[in-house]
């Protein structure tokens, strides 16, 4: 479970664990090779223009009369399975103090709540500055709501033991950088290969338990790991985490129809578009998207009757205006409400100041139901049971030290949906099990030296 506990203010998550709970398992008596695409992009090119997969001699092996699987009973597989069980390195949630700001700071901000804005203090007080705009009233509401929520929360956090007060002995350790292929780069050369016939192409790519590893997958092609083990797939000689019961795309938003030939519509859609910003600009992190251009993506062809669909915005005003005054009444999405992700260090303490100007501690989604006709009250049947979604909740959480690696919302999504709906991640950069992922990066950060490996071997 990576919900800690849920209050009334919402819900407290242990990002870590919900991660390493995805069961990244190597069982080598049914892996002996995993998936690999072709590294050197000088041979990428086959004759039908596809980026292929070198399969090695052991994988051949797999699918021969004479491997483990076909002369051993069940019994006998077991004793010789040997494990490698991969989890995420702790470091890369090393948050231990607030950034720039005293360790009092959630005190420091309860007193100006209760001094100031939570009693109708100053005009000076009561405005916040948001990108050249002031949003009195709205600041004043979610500057007390963030407070009093992520207070009680933490105290929750730390009665039970999740989160740590602060030591004068704790050593920030620097987060390790990973140096790894360009996954964006590589849709971009998959862009110049030739095209492939309407014949020859295929939507899905599937590995199952009782298949052969296959010879040949496209990048522009679903690949679904249907089996109970993750497996690793080798991407531009890099190598990658796949977890079990999961699928991806790995395309640009040029390269969507796959997902529409996919024949399978989602109940929930989580949206985190590479929003414009100077920020990135600057950096020249990622490429961003036009408003015009998010707008394009076939939310509505992708979703299911009542589908969920959360977006998340960053604190620019005009980005979070854009979702709720254009993007989802284009998308038929109705019923929106806001939710805040406030991020903590591991004592819990707020990472920035909530009146910072530049930075702010939180993040948005913004949540609702595509609704295709009006006609219809936004409600499911009372016999579906599906509770109405609540407004103004927190999600709180300390953050992975990975830019825009968000924390996990399955089990808290899955509250407000009905049973068993199948789920959908746009502009991905991770995967998880039971969903299908979608993003030019979608792989990541399931890059294998995220991750620590440890080996065992069955007893059984």
């Amino acid at each position: 479970m990576s919900v800690v506990c849920h209050l009334s203010a919402g819900w407290l998550l242990d990002h870590l664990s919900f991660i390493n709970k995805a069961n990244y398992q190597l069982c080598h008596s049914h892996d002996h090779s995993g998936l690999a695409f072709v590294d050197d992009p000088a041979t990428a090119a086959s004759s039908d223009g596809a980026l292929v997969e070198a399969v090695s001699l052991d994988a051949k092996n797999y699918c021969r009369k004479d491997s483990i699987d076909e002369i051993k009973a069940p019994e006998e597989k077991a004793s010789l399975m040997v494990k490698n069980t991969y989890v995420f390195r702790e470091e890369f949630f090393n948050v231990l103090k607030p950034h720039g700001v005293a360790n009092n700071q959630m005190e420091l901000q309860q007193k100006g709540s209760e001094a100031g804005l939570g009693n109708g203090g100053s005009e000076q007080q009561e405005r916040v500055k948001m990108n050249g705009s002031y949003y009195t009233a709205k600041a004043k509401k979610i500057s007390g709501l963030i407070l009093d929520g992520t207070r009680s929360l933490v105290q929750e956090g730390l009665r039970s033991g999740f989160l740590q007060p602060s030591s004068s002995k704790q050593i920030c350790a620097k987060t390790p950088v990973i140096e790894h292929s360009s996954l964006a780069e590589l849709c971009e050369m998959a862009k110049q290969f030739p095209s492939v016939n309407e014949t020859e192409q295929r939507a899905v790519c599937m590995i199952s338990e009782d298949s052969c590893v296959p010879e040949q997958v496209r990048v522009s092609c679903i690949t679904e790991n249907t089996t109970n083990y993750a497996k690793i797939i080798t991407l531009m000689g890099q190598k990658y985490l796949f977890p079990p019961k999961s699928a991806f795309l790995l395309s640009d938003i040029s390269v969507m129809q796959p997902l529409l030939d996919y024949k399978k519509k989602f109940g929930i859609i989580i949206i985190d578009p590479p929003w414009e910003n100077k920020s990135v600009k600057r950096s020249n992190r990622y490429n961003y998207l036009s408003h015009w251009q998010i707008k394009q993506i076939p939310v509505p062809a992708l979703a299911a009757p009542g589908c969920l669909v959360v977006t998340w915005v960053t604190n620019r005003q005009k980005h979070l205006c854009f979702v709720k005054n254009e993007l989802y009444p284009h998308w038929s999405v109705r019923g929106v409400v806001e939710w805040f992700w406030v991020k903590i260090t591991k004592s819990g303490e707020i990472v920035f100041p909530l009146d910072s100007f530049h930075k702010k501690p939180y993040e948005v989604l913004v949540l609702g139901r595509v609704q295709q006709n009006t006609d219809v009250p936004l409600r499911y049947d009372s016999e579906d049971d599906v509770p109405q979604i609540p407004d103004q909740k927190l999600i709180v959480s300390v953050p992975c030290n990975l830019h825009s690696h968000k924390p996990p919302l399955t089990e808290i999504l899955k509250a407000y949906t009905k049973p068993d709906v199948e789920c959908m991640e746009l502009f991905a950069r991770n995967l998880q099990p039971g969903w299908t992922s979608w993003g030019n990066e979608v792989l990541k950060f399931q890059h294998i030296d995220y991750f620590t490996a440890f080996q065992n071997k069955s007893d059984k």
